[in-house]
């Protein structure tokens, strides 16, 4: 069984390093010829919430040859249209690619490699990358053992193969197979267009969102946004992070503050993580912003769901994009017309 990670960034360096220690072989392919070096001649080395150095089998695009049985995607969605027809002279008829990037890429990937090679799955902790073979696990350990990944089948039909994929990513943690990927999307992408959304659109880590009112107020509204939107679409989300998503629906906007035991639960695990957006503005790349909080507002539009809320976090972050700058937590004012104008809807809803 010959497999590949595509994009061993912050999160494939740790996903492949604990494949390797979990006896699954696996080549770990990027673009940075820096980073392949040194996972080549030290290992990757795993910090932060875990200390774990494993010795790896790293590639660059440009080196890899025949034939791949299984690959995980992890590039960025912005790289797919350069990625994915690369890709194809290293698949064979019954290859299997299970994209495991944010957003809902299936169609997309599926477009180029065709659907019945096409898998996908959440990946439930978060990774920066600090530097050539180095990556940092900013979940909780016990977090990622408990909800690392939930995958399943664009049909959801449940198929041996997810079997195993399953297998590899067992070496990271608990992967659930689940028959509603959509709704797993949809719960990811929630994950997502909050507390990552709201990192990169303020520069800071996602225990300096929930340390301030405002900012938590604003989370309960972008998930509020995010369940009608997939609603909208004839979506229910998904358990994720052993909670029930519907949860995060807002009869009105007097339950914002009844909102916030449920997201502690689920995101004080994750405190110390910086959204992979913000990692990337700080490089002075491009991010992901259109594919993951951009796919409650483009699915709002299309069925006549507002989403203020998503869409400032949009606003916000293409700002700093094409500046070449990194925001900073004063961004949270730009939100208090929102906040007034949602604030004066449940006063008079209470009256």
């Amino acid at each position: 069984m010959r497999a590949a990670i595509i994009g061993a960034g912050s999160l494939g360096t740790i996903i492949g390093a604990l494949m390797t220690h979990g006896g699954r072989q696996v080549d770990l392919v990027d673009t940075n010829e820096e980073h392949v070096t040194a996972m080549n001649r030290v290992g990757a080395r795993i910090t932060g919430e875990m200390d774990l150095l494993v010795p790896v089998h790293a590639l660059t695009p440009s080196e890899m040859c025949g034939q791949y049985d299984l690959v995980f995607l992890l590039n960025k969605q912005t790289a797919n249209d350069t990625v994915l027809p690369q890709l194809l002279p290293f698949l064979h008829d019954d290859s299997i690619v299970c994209t495991l990037q944010n957003g809902i890429p299936e169609p997309r990937v599926a477009s180029y490699v065709s659907a019945n090679r096409t898998i996908g799955g959440a990946v439930g902790f978060g990774a920066t990358w600090l530097g050539p073979g180095v990556s940092q696990l900013t979940t909780r350990e016990e977090a990622v053992r408990k909800f690392a990944f939930e995958i399943g089948e664009i049909d959801g039909v449940i198929r041996p193969r997810l079997a195993l994929v399953q297998a590899y990513l067992s070496c990271v943690g608990t992967t659930e197979i689940l028959p509603d990927l959509m709704g797993i999307r949809w719960s990811k992408v929630l994950m997502n267009a909050t507390f990552s959304g709201m990192s990169a659109a303020l520069g800071c880590t996602f225990g300096d969102v929930m340390d301030d009112s405002r900012a938590l107020r604003c989370i309960a509204f972008l998930a509020d946004e995010t369940v009608r939107a997939a609603q909208a679409a004839g979506h229910r989300m998904a358990p994720m992070q052993g909670e029930n998503f519907e949860q995060f629906l807002l009869a009105s906007a007097a339950e914002v503050d009844a909102k916030t035991p449920l997201i502690e639960r689920i995101w004080n695990q994750h405190r110390k993580l910086r959204a992979s957006m913000l990692q990337d503005l700080e490089k002075g790349r491009d991010t992901e912003i259109n594919f993951i909080n951009g796919v409650v507002s483009n699915t709002g539009r299309q069925f006549g769901i507002p989403t203020p809320f998503n869409d400032r976090v949009i606003e916000l972050v293409v700002e700093a994009q094409s500046r070449r700058q990194v925001p900073t937590f004063s961004n949270i004012t730009r939100f208090d017309d929102l906040l007034a104008s949602h604030s004066g809807q449940a006063q008079h809803t209470q009256e």
